[in-house]
């Protein structure tokens, strides 16, 4: 769990960076500023200590600063405040991939309900495009508090809800589909 949170942190740091100052000071430039270059240190600093970097640590850093630049020339912190969705999209987009689901199941989903799998991760996929799109309503309010609460809160409740329901759904189809296995031997056998 300490991982997750870790790359979590690492994933979000120079917009937790953005929006602890800009709440403190009020000030987009040095939130933007500071975001910006704390971003940049952090791919240096990987970079420096030979970290292995995948594109889109690549992809994240050009954003952070593509996207502080526009917030700096207007003044308008939408910019930045768009860059999650841009993650929530792309990744949701991978998700319309068929049967992309099924490698992070367990075996005896794999093989009892795979139907519910492809289903699932179809769902996720519509998922994590939702909440994309609503990381982008929330950022065009301008009011840094409503997007603060949207990606805060909002979007990880909804993800730990799809996730007990997807728990809760497979378990429930796992257990029927077995109870159905030995009626439909027997019957066989007759």
């Amino acid at each position: 769990m300490k991982a997750v949170f870790s790359k979590l942190g690492n994933d979000f740091f120079s917009t937790i960076i953005f929006v602890v100052l800009y709440f403190s000071t009020g000030n987009v430039a040095l939130a933007t500023i500071v975001a910006v270059i704390g971003a940049v240190g952090q791919f240096a600093y990987a970079r420096y200590k030979g970290f292995r970097l995948d594109v889109m640590a690549y992809a994240s850093v050009a954003m952070v600063i593509v996207l502080g630049g526009a917030t700096l020339l207007t003044n308008d912190p939408r910019f930045v405040l768009i860059k999650p969705s841009i993650g929530h999209i792309a990744v949701g987009a991978i998700m319309l991939r068929r049967d992309w689901m099924l490698r992070y199941v367990p075996p005896i989903v794999t093989t009892t309900i795979p139907d519910y799998v492809r289903v699932s991760g179809y769902f996720w996929a519509v998922l994590m495009i939702t909440l994309g799109a609503g990381v982008i309503a929330a950022a065009m309010t301008g009011d840094i508090k409503v997007w603060t609460f949207y990606v805060m809160v909002i979007a990880p409740a909804a993800k730990v809800a799809a996730v007990a329901t997807q728990y809760l759904v497979f378990r429930l189809a796992i257990r029927s589909r077995r109870r159905a296995e030995p009626a439909a031997a027997v019957s066989m056998a007759e």
